[in-house]
């Protein structure tokens, strides 16, 4: 049955009326989230899943699929009126899209943003439809060195990507991979870390602690801020772009999207970076680039399709390797575990109902995005008044009533506590979140194909070695580690740091 067929079997799926409520649902939470500045599709996410427990398996994957590529649309939004980024991917919109609401053209900069959005989020969905099975037919011949040693260069990966310092990155990394092995031992059966607290036996929640490190320690880094709110209009008119914005728009759109695909498909900030080299390259190819910073609807349209698009690369390596490119993907890898599902290269062969249903719900979730995200405009200017006094308060109740929901385990709550006062001394000192919960995530998974391998190997360490695509992992990793070191790579490192943290500002 070719890739045709099984996508209309999945657009049955995904046009069931059950699944339809969810991405509808998804789409909406995750544009509001992205409308909200102080939330991101992580911190929604893991807020969301003790939800998700009574829902079936397809439609949660859809409505947290949903809520990713939602916020992404959403982000734009406080970019363009308020000039403040809704995530982290939409920080370069502000450049641009804020001076054109200065100039009272914030209908056709949020209009170019959503349909820009549209057709990078389509293209991306079709790429995932044309990449991923191939993909996953490579990796069936994966063995446990293969896995661990994949894991790892995501691990690494995820380091030199980073905009922090490469030392406490892989500090971080590795108290992750510490974090993992707390819980019973799989092979001998003992168990490690517990200190005779019977419910960690299974070791570390991930919902608690995604929960504290993404929603409580937003709300402790967002609540000294003084965050001032000021609109540069509450009526939003002519939405839709002229015919010189489109024609100006199009080819930035085709590029950004290509570019942001592809971008995705890699471990990493892949919205980010996908942004910032969509603007770098329509400024370097502009025949006008003195225009870039005045309010360019090219420094809108290019680096929103790039965005979206590198949502849809994203999901590329969770389903067919099971390895999350960034901290939104390894939340939804754990959701996945969560409902006894494992991505990687078996997940599309066993599991094409699911797999099928979400790639067809983000056709339909693209296209209720457009719909929605123009008419509610003047809505969600309305959200944007809602005072953080009280949003916050909201969010941390809604954090403890889901945490302690789940096992009604006082200790979650303390965990969930726990990592929230750790998240918060995390960003204050500049450390990443990302290389903690991918190390968290891939941590159980690591240790179990390591000690496989060298069961298999006889306890011979160069197995990883004698694998040629192993091999070829480990090299890569190790290659990467030294050119993070290098200290002319660690000067433009840092340049790139102090530009993200200024435009943020």
């Amino acid at each position: 049955m070719d890739a045709f067929d099984l996508m209309i079997q999945g657009l049955q799926i995904a046009l069931q009326p059950m699944n339809l409520l969810f991405c509808f649902l998804g789409v909406l939470m995750g544009t509001l989230v992205g409308v909200l500045p102080g939330l991101g599709p992580t911190a929604a996410i893991a807020l969301l899943l003790p939800i998700s427990f009574n829902i079936p398996p397809v439609s949660t994957i859809i409505m947290l699929t949903g809520i990713y590529y939602g916020a992404m649309y959403g982000g734009s939004t406080t970019s363009i009126l308020l000039n403040i980024p809704g995530e982290a991917g939409s920080v370069i919109t502000c450049i641009d899209g804020h001076e054109m609401a200065k100039k009272g053209r914030a209908g056709p900069a949020l209009g170019i943003a959503a349909i820009g959005s549209f057709i990078a989020g389509t293209i991306g969905v079709l790429g995932i439809m044309l990449v991923a099975p191939p993909m996953a037919k490579f990796a069936l011949a994966f063995g446990p060195p293969q896995y661990f040693s994949l894991m790892l260069m995501g691990i690494v990966i995820i380091i030199y990507m980073s905009r922090g310092s490469v030392f406490k990155d892989m500090m971080t990394a590795v108290f992750g991979l510490l974090l993992g092995t707390i819980g019973m031992d799989t092979i001998s059966g003992t168990q490690r870390l517990t200190f005779g607290v019977l419910e960690l036996a299974d070791g570390i929640g991930f919902i608690p602690a995604v929960m504290g490190l993404f929603g409580v320690a937003e709300i402790l880094i967002n609540v000294e801020k003084v965050m001032v709110k000021t609109l540069v209009t509450e009526k939003v008119k002519n939405l839709l772009p002229t015919l010189k914005d489109f024609k100006e728009s199009f080819w930035p759109i085709i590029r950004g999207t290509f570019l942001g695909f592809f971008i995705g498909v890699l471990p990493g900030p892949a919205p980010v970076i996908s942004t910032y080299s969509s603007y770098a390259l329509e400024k370097r190819i502009s025949k006008t680039p003195k225009k870039f910073g005045t309010g360019h609807i090219v420094g809108v349209a290019g680096p929103e399709a790039a965005n979206n698009a590198a949502t849809s690369g994203a999901m590329i390596p969770l389903f067919t390797l099971g390895i999350p490119a960034n901290s939104v993907i390894a939340v939804l890898l754990g959701a996945f575990m969560i409902h006894g599902l494992q991505p990687g290269p078996m997940f599309i062969f066993k599991y094409p109902d699911v797999f099928w249903a979400t790639i067809a719900s983000m056709y339909v979730g693209n296209a209720m995005l457009l719909v929605l995200n123009l008419p509610l405009i003047p809505l969600w200017v309305q959200v944007l008044k809602v005072p953080y006094p009280i949003l916050f308060p909201l969010i941390l109740v809604f954090c403890l009533v889901g945490v302690y929901s789940l096992n009604f385990s006082q200790l979650e709550v303390w965990l969930m506590i726990g990592f929230g006062v750790l998240g918060y001394f995390m960003r204050k000192f500049k450390f990443e979140m990302a290389p903690l919960i991918l190390a968290l995530v891939l941590g159980p998974m690591m240790e179990s194909n390591l000690r496989l391998s060298l069961l298999i190997s006889h306890g011979d360490p160069l197995v990883f070695l004698k694998q040629p695509i192993s091999a070829v992992f480990i090299v890569v990793s190790t290659l990467l580690i030294i050119a993070a070191m290098i200290p002319g790579i660690q000067k433009r490192r840092a340049k790139l740091r102090e530009v993200i943290e200024e435009e943020k500002e």
